[in-house]
């Protein structure tokens, strides 16, 4: 199966979309309704499995840290990623990073380029 995430928004509008059908792959079965969005589903498969990871090991950033073989630092921005990406604020009364920062980050390996693309496109 591909990965393929559902938009979240109306590509006419921009308001949030319903999902409204549902099917199975093996038998064909089609179910049409109103039903619940999924928030997680629109994450992408990486982003998936650092929230698997952070949630298996009841929220410890050392786990996590070492779970991705990653720093500190980069597990951090891993997570700040996966909130941001789910509408919430990682940072608090933080600043945002930098346009460089981030472009540094990408440099580094620390998050992908769609990562990077999206949290420049936050900061405006």
């Amino acid at each position: 199966m591909s990965e393929h995430r559902p938009p979240r928004g109306c590509p006419v509008c921009g308001q949030m979309l319903h999902l409204t059908r549902l099917s199975c792959q093996s038998c064909g079965t089609e179910l049409s309704g109103d039903f619940e969005n999924c928030e997680f589903c629109s994450l992408g498969k990486e982003e998936r499995e650092v929230l698997k990871i952070f949630l298996s090991s009841r929220g410890n950033m050392k786990a996590l840290e070492r779970q991705l073989g990653v720093s500190y630092p980069t597990a951090r921005a891993r997570l700040d990623a996966v909130l941001s990406h789910l509408g919430m604020d990682p940072t608090g009364s933080q600043p945002a990073a930098s346009p460089l920062e981030l472009l540094q980050a990408l440099a580094r390996g620390e998050m992908g380029l769609g990562e990077t693309s999206e949290r420049l496109a936050q900061l405006g």
